[in-house]
């Protein structure tokens, strides 16, 4: 029983451990997003945030795939490794040839279309005028973003996430420090907040090298050729990683759309400061997720299924006690979080924020449990439950709830979808997790 008891209590000293770091970490990636929306507030005013919240989805887009090869490729190398693989040490430098392949692509685009995807987004022509240079800064370094998120991953997953925190939090820490240096006193504006947000992940991988570096660092820079039929079986266990990422961006095209129909500008701009502080709340649960992920996939690897229940409750656990914390904070600091985003003291867009706040913050009582469930089910090779809740709430629920009850309740109707598609994907992800055995092979 004592030697039980001590177990158990390492496996939550490691669980706080790599959660913590993680949790931290991915706030800090997220509050540059939010550092971004107040300076560009300040400095450009609503018609900033509108341009800023229509190009949203394009660097949830790169960081989504960036997430689904990074995560993905990490876990794979985890498993095989465990397992005695031979190629498993290819998996670095195969996921980051990936990722320069398609994030060149986005570089493309930025540079010689950010005028009409802005215009294709939703944008008038005032709001294109203010966003392009914008664009077509933040996208030309989209390999780097991308880069960033997969070596994070496996720094993560090689058992050093301290170095992981770092990277991310300084990274942060300079985006925020030069949004303000290149926006007021150098006078650059949103293309100063551009190009404080597109050097970031360069920070983020120089300090990930620290570890690459090292002695204790296992991960190999092993050449292989880019194989499409390895990176999307990669791809399969980081869908739900994609997703969650994705998934804002999704919600942000829909909503954007139908708000502008609604509300207009100040609708958008309105949900411009919902959905930006909604991806706190959302970093959160990914550190979460992120942060267990490579606990149960060691564990699985090794066939220790036991402990790989009892880091699945801990972590469901505290997504919902982190998410009962969210939904308070939200209802009491609304107007506080509203008024931070809207310097130009504009009523209307206050009264939609703090409604909206209120709603859409409900959802992330099931949102915590979707998110970290289905990273789980990826981790223990479930990918059908994993994909299945992951389109759910990134795709199919989110735009079917969005387009009825905007219809029915106008503007709440457009907050409520976003609870109602995570509580049916809550039913899918708790099915998912219910039905994973959990036979400890060694015992």
């Amino acid at each position: 029983m004592i030697e039980v008891d001590k177990m158990g209590i390492m496996m939550l000293k490691k669980f706080v451990k790599y959660v913590s770091q993680n949790m931290l970490g991915m706030v800090g990636m997220s509050v540059y997003i939010l550092a971004d929306t107040y300076f560009i507030s300040v400095a450009v005013g609503t018609d900033g945030i509108t341009a800023l919240n229509l190009v949203l989805p394009v660097y949830n887009m790169i960081f989504a795939i960036g997430a689904m090869m990074g995560v993905g490729s990490a876990i794979r190398l985890v498993i095989e490794r465990n397992q005695e693989h031979p190629n498993a040490d290819g998996y670095f430098f195969h996921a980051l040839s990936w990722a320069l392949i398609v994030g060149l692509i986005f570089t493309l685009v930025g540079i010689f279309f950010p005028d009409k995807l802005i215009a294709l987004l939703g944008g008038d022509a005032e709001i294109v005028a203010v966003g392009k240079n914008y664009t077509r800064i933040f996208m030309s370094f989209a390999p780097f973003f991308m880069w960033n998120y997969i070596c994070n991953a496996f720094v993560r997953n090689d058992g050093n996430p301290s170095i992981a925190m770092a990277a991310t939090l300084f990274s942060s820490l300079f985006n925020i420090v030069f949004d303000y240096v290149l926006m007021f006193p150098l006078g650059l504006s949103m293309e100063g907040a551009a190009l404080a947000t597109a050097l970031s992940p360069v920070v983020g991988i120089l300090i990930c090298c620290i570890h690459f570096r090292s002695e204790k660092c296992t991960v190999k820079f092993k050449p292989m050729l880019p194989s499409l039929r390895k990176i999307l079986f990669c791809c399969q266990f980081g869908v739900s990683s994609f997703v969650g990422e994705i998934s804002s961006g999704v919600i942000t095209v829909v909503f954007n759309m139908i708000i502008l129909g609604l509300a207009g500008n100040t609708g958008v701009a309105a949900y411009g400061v919902v959905a930006n502080t909604s991806l706190v709340a959302v970093a959160l649960f990914n550190g979460i997720a992120q942060g267990s992920q490579p606990l149960v996939s060691e564990a699985y690897g090794r066939d220790i299924h036991k402990d790989v229940k009892t880091y699945l409750k801990m972590a469901v656990t505290t997504a919902v006690g982190v998410s009962v914390l969210l939904v308070i904070f939200i209802y009491l600091f609304a107007p506080v979080v509203t008024a931070v985003f809207n310097g130009e003291h504009n009523r209307t867009l206050a009264d939609y924020a703090e409604t909206g706040l209120r709603i859409y913050f409900i959802g992330f009582l099931f949102a915590g449990i979707n998110i970290v469930g289905t990273a789980i089910l990826s981790a223990v090779e479930s990918t059908k439950y994993a994909f299945a809740a992951s389109i759910s709430r990134g795709f199919v629920a989110i735009i079917f709830f969005a387009f009825i009850l905007s219809a029915i309740f106008g503007l709440n109707g457009v907050w409520m979808a976003f609870p109602a598609a995570e509580f049916v994907t809550m039913l899918i992800t708790l099915c998912g997790l219910r039905r994973i055995k959990f036979v400890d092979k060694n015992s």
